[in-house]
């Protein structure tokens, strides 16, 4: 008689985990199409198919994603230079709440013969206790169609899009569940890429030269030159074809992709650069007429070091990845910006869907902007340095905690007071998917 070999508790969990997600297989081709980031999928949310309900509605080619999003962002030093709320200046200088709330449905084209067809329609509604970290609004945040062709390797989704998405890949650990959007977002934003909370129109398209190699382009309606809030201000819902001074910008990313598999490491390389035709004040020459030419560029690269269940899920390892972005300083405030990051998904095998990240940046304001606020007699400085650490863990199908802690050294946009040096910001986070 021969013996069984008995599973690992490893291999047990992975078994359970596919025989799980099995019956929802027939769900992923109603999920969002044409993004970067990973919204969690039907078996990672509260509801999953309780009822039949999921089903029911995929029977007719329709799907859902909704979420929301909660932040408590607290400063922890004493000497916080807490203000009233119309005074203050960063996130956390007063405890800073924030919550983000999302719904979005997909209808199936494919099944009329639309290769890859898909249209998505999705609302947003955002609410921040500090106004400047929002504004606070409720409309669309996409409105697209999306398809393939030449046997998949032309991809095309146009409407009322969110850029940061699909480009440059600003979320540590690629997740919207498992991260929370990092500085770089602040240089892209400005230079007029559109995103959740400020969708605008756009055509996309993205090129596969094989199932790594690609490069994808952007005609799209830029925010408004004169920033996310005053985009948000003048267009709560969206909806607006056009915004004052705001005009095209050109995006082009080029990169290399591999997903994690057994033995092979993730790898994503990607190097962007935009173009922006819409009037933006010149902080040179403040009194000059608005110029029509800013641009952005960017490199970003991140590397799967180990793997900690090659048999298992590939995914689960340490990684490591760098950003490097670059706006003209006489038109941009944030002018450079550099990040390092090390992050680990799955590190331990009791919590193999949970996420660790370490992230280093350094955002390089406009010398223009700085000398200008020096010749008023304001305290400036030249650079904002951050380093963080953030623990988020899945504690049940759908639901993700979030706590992090971040030092600040200069945490105010260009001009500080002596108060306002430094900043320790205790995160905390919720994020449930249904």
């Amino acid at each position: 008689m021969t013996l069984a070999k008995r599973d690992t508790p490893n291999e047990v969990a992975r078994k359970r985990t596919l025989k799980k997600a099995a019956p929802f297989a027939k769900f992923e081709t109603l999920r969002e199409k044409g993004m970067s980031l990973i919204i969690p999928g039907p078996v990672d949310t509260i509801d999953q198919d309780k009822g039949g309900v999921r089903s029911a509605l995929a029977e007719v080619g329709i799907g859902y994603v909704g979420g929301t999003v909660n932040s408590l962002i607290n400063n922890q030093l004493p000497n916080a230079g807490r203000t009233r709320v119309a005074n203050q200046l960063y996130m956390g200088q007063n405890p800073t709440f924030g919550t983000v709330n999302f719904m979005i449905v997909t209808y199936d084209l494919s099944r009329f013969g639309v290769p890859d067809g898909q249209i998505i329609v999705g609302a947003e509604q955002q609410y921040w206790s500090w106004e400047a970290g929002g504004p606070d609004r409720l409309g669309i945040n996409i409105l697209a169609y999306y398809q393939t062709l030449f046997g998949g390797k032309l991809e095309l989704k146009m409407g009322y899009l969110r850029n940061q998405n699909e480009f440059a890949g600003t979320v540590v650990g690629g997740s919207a569940a498992a991260s929370v959007l990092g500085p770089s977002s602040n240089i892209l934003y400005q230079a007029g890429m559109s995103n959740n909370a400020a969708p605008t129109p756009a055509l996309n398209l993205k090129y596969n030269f094989d199932d790594h190699l690609y490069n994808r382009v952007s005609i799209q309606r830029s925010l408004s030159p004169d920033g996310q809030y005053a985009q948000i201000t003048e267009n709560p819902t969206g909806l607006n074809w056009d915004t004052t001074n705001a005009r095209i910008l050109w995006l082009d990313e080029a990169g290399y992709k591999n997903k994690a598999a057994s033995g092979t490491p993730e790898t994503w390389l990607r190097a962007g650069i935009g173009f922006n035709t819409s009037s933006f004040t010149n902080l040179a020459y403040p009194n000059h007429p608005r110029a029509n030419e800013n641009s952005v560029y960017y490199v970003a690269a991140d590397r799967q070091l180990w793997q900690s269940d090659v048999k298992g899920s590939a995914s689960r390892g340490v990684y490591a990845g760098f950003s490097v972005m670059y706006a003209p300083p006489d038109l941009n405030r944030v002018s450079q910006h550099y990040e390092l990051r090390l992050y680990a998904k799955g590190l331990f095998d009791t919590r193999p869907s949970d996420q660790i990240a370490i992230v280093a940046t350094n955002a390089v304001w406009s010398h223009f902007a700085v000398d200008a606020a020096l010749v008023k007699g304001h305290l400036a400085h030249h650079a904002t340095t951050a380093i963080s650490g953030t623990y988020t863990a899945h504690l049940a199908p759908g639901v993700y905690a979030s706590l992090g802690l971040t030092y600040i050294n200069k945490p105010t946009s260009v001009i500080h007071t002596r108060e306002t040096d430094y900043a320790l910001n205790l995160l905390a986070s919720t994020s449930i998917f249904f």
